[in-house]
């Protein structure tokens, strides 16, 4: 018997054979099996049961408990069938970033399913961030990046680094592990800090397992580990809910250029005729687009195909890509920007009782707006005893300096009580009322016991 072509009916009969809930459909033709194949249909949602998702997940191979339970069967249903954008999206980021995890996972002997948590952190985004502050692909908070040498200021944040976030989470998460002897546990850790997970192992009355201490945990890490599994789940199971993507992204293959000067990428993008955003995205830790004039060898990745033609043009193009200009125009515009810390100094300003939020702006010169930014406030409800970080131009460091240092001679006087600006403009040559009045940007003549004087620079 001939097959009349690939859209021939023929009869078949659907049977689950043993192999870990895949349904294949078979038709017996003159003693021969076929494998029958329907036309593809993007928009079809295969339907899949509890206990077929159950045989499914039993069948992973994985060196981390994969617990199935209604909690996880909820966060599957959601990516195979709630967001199956979300789910698709980070199916075609995942050759641009599997390799790396890979690469460092194998590297310090950890679980290779630990790739799946960057997706439920980030989405495979290398600029992701939270509302918190948490950055990249492993979403690394500031201080805890720090611990693991990633970097930060204004121009480069390292966490944005898929190389360099992915050694540091590596790192992290095999520290966890040492701590806890479980990985459940250490994932747990890795969203909430070890020292919560430890207040819910005391609180559940020591028991050591992450299902026996989940109702003690924060909210948001109880649903952490679930939504580890669902993933795992689904990327195994990627044609089982008709979840492939056809077209992947990637990103061009790279080389290095060794660059000691500021360098504009978008400058450089236009003189080697490639686009910014494909400059960018090689280069994801450069916060501004630029190389700081401060660098001393850096590593910029550039299209590996135009390797060749920048070696032998190197002088100019960075010529271009860091003439004083350009320079000059990057650092007006990174000054007059929203939150821009571009050129400040960071300086850390204690609450007192009766500060107004704004007030604490202006004697600092900088906008009531970058003060909320740079601190995560929302409004402007502060309270005594408050650490506010503020990032104040070298022209208004000595204000900064009097409100957080003791005093120093010859630079800040300490308010007695009876003085009065005339009194203390005499104690000190050359000063005058109107010049105190300056230097601390005083709008009257008022002052009180305590208070820190700037007298001179």
């Amino acid at each position: 018997m001939k097959m009349a072509g690939l859209f021939s009916v023929i009869l078949f009969v659907v049977a689950t054979v043993p192999s870990c809930g895949k349904t294949v459909a078979v038709a017996n033709v003159e003693d021969s099996v076929i494998l029958y194949q329907p036309t593809y249909d993007y928009e079809y949602v295969p339907d899949a049961s509890y206990d077929l998702v159950a045989d499914r997940v039993a069948c992973i191979q994985s060196d981390i408990p994969l617990t199935y339970n209604e909690r996880v069967k909820s966060f599957i249903d959601y990516f195979t069938v709630r967001d199956r954008e979300y789910t698709r999206m980070v199916i075609r980021r995942k050759d641009i970033y599997f390799p790396i995890f890979e690469k460092y996972l194998k590297k310090h002997n950890l679980p290779q399913d630990l790739k799946y948590l960057a997706i439920v952190e980030s989405g495979l985004k290398p600029e992701a961030r939270s509302r918190v502050g948490a950055v990249g692909l492993w979403q690394f908070m500031p201080s805890t990046g720090r611990m693991f040498g990633l970097n930060r200021d204004w121009y480069i944040d390292e966490r944005q680094d898929p190389e360099k976030s992915t050694e540091a989470a590596c790192k992290y998460l095999k520290q966890l592990y040492r701590m806890f002897g479980d990985w459940e546990l250490a994932l747990a850790a890795y969203n909430t800090g070890p020292g919560n997970v430890r207040k819910a192992i005391r609180r559940s009355g020591y028991k050591k397992s992450f299902w026996d201490i989940y109702r003690y945990l924060p909210r948001e890490t109880r649903s952490y580990v679930p939504q580890f599994v669902a993933i795992a789940y689904t990327l195994s199971y990627i044609d089982e809910h008709n979840l492939r993507e056809e077209i992947p992204e990637y990103l061009v293959e790279a080389d290095t250029l060794m660059v000691s000067q500021f360098a504009s990428l978008k400058v450089l993008a236009e003189q080697l005729n490639v686009c910014e955003e494909d400059l960018q995205r090689l280069n994801p830790e450069l916060r501004r687009a630029a190389v700081p004039e401060t660098a001393k060898n850096y590593p910029l990745r550039i299209p590996a195909d135009l390797a060749d033609f920048i070696a032998a043009n190197t002088s100019s193009l960075l010529d271009s890509a860091g003439s004083e200009t350009i320079k000059k125009q990057f650092i007006a515009k990174a000054q007059k920007s929203s939150g821009s810390t571009y050129g400040r100094t960071k300086t850390t300003y204690r609450v007192r009782r009766g500060d107004v939020l704004g007030k604490i702006a202006e004697r600092h010169g900088v906008r009531l707006s970058d003060v909320r930014r740079w601190n995560n406030i929302r409004g402007s409800r502060i309270y005594a005893g408050q650490r506010l970080t503020l990032y104040v131009k070298s022209s208004n460091r000595a204000v900064a300096s009097a409100a957080r240092t003791p005093v120093s001679a010859g630079k800040v006087h300490l308010v007695q009580p009876g003085d009065s600006l005339w009194e203390i403009s005499r104690k000190y040559q050359g000063l005058t009322v109107a010049k105190i009045k300056q230097l601390n940007n005083l709008r009257t003549n008022s002052i009180k016991p305590g208070q820190k004087l700037i007298i001179g620079r």
